[in-house]
C-alpha cells in the first residue's frame, strides 16, 4: 500500500513539535541550571534541536505541506514541571537533569516511531541523522544523571 505525502508531513511534524519540546525543555533547564558546563550542554542541545526543526520544516513545506511552529501540549506540561520542580527544589541541577533525561526518553521514542513508518529515501536518511544526534544526546544527559548520582 502505498503511503501519502500527507503521511509523510504528519510525520516529520510530530518531530518538529518533539524537536520544538526539547529545544524549549533544554533552554529552560539551562536557565535553571547552576553548572555552568551543563548550562553550556543544554544550551547546545536547544540550539541542535532549532536546527533539526527548521530542517524538517523546509523539508514538510518542499512537500507541499504546512509544518507545525510550536510544541506538543505535552511538551508545554513537560516544560511546565521542569519549572515546578526547579522552583520546588530551589534550582536542584540534580532534579532538572532528571527531568531532562525523561524528555530525553520521550525524545528518543518519538524517533523510533517515526523511523519504524515506511518513508521516502531521502527523508528517512535525515531522519537517522537527527536520530543519530538525539540518541547522543540522551546518552550524554543519562551519563550527567548517573555521574550526579554517583557523587
Amino acid at each position: 500500500m502505498a503511503v501519502s505525502t500527507d503521511q509523510f508531513t504528519e510525520t516529520l511534524n510530530d518531530l518538529v513539535e518533539t524537536c520544538k519540546d526539547g529545544e524549549k525543555g533544554f533552554r529552560e533547564a539551562a536557565e535553571g541550571i547552576t553548572n555552568s558546563s551543563t548550562r553550556t550542554m543544554f544550551q547546545k542541545f536547544a540550539q541542535e534541536r532549532a536546527e533539526y526543526a527548521r530542517e524538517l520544516q523546509s523539508e514538510i513545506s518542499r512537500l507541499g505541506g504546512t509544518p507545525e511552529t510550536g510544541g506538543s501540549a505535552s511538551g508545554a506540561l513537560h516544560r511546565g514541571w521542569i519549572n515546578l520542580k526547579s522552583a520546588v527544589t530551589g534550582r536542584n541541577d540534580k532534579a532538572i537533569v532528571d527531568e531532562a533525561e525523561r524528555g530525553e526518553d520521550i525524545a528518543v521514542a518519538e524517533y523510533q516511531k517515526a523511523l519504524a513508518k515506511d518513508i521516502p529515501s531521502d527523508l528517512k536518511s535525515i531522519v537517522e541523522r537527527q536520530y543519530s544526534g538525539v540518541q547522543a544526546a540522551h546518552n550524554e544527559v543519562r551519563n550527567l544523571k548517573h555521574s550526579m548520582a554517583s557523587n
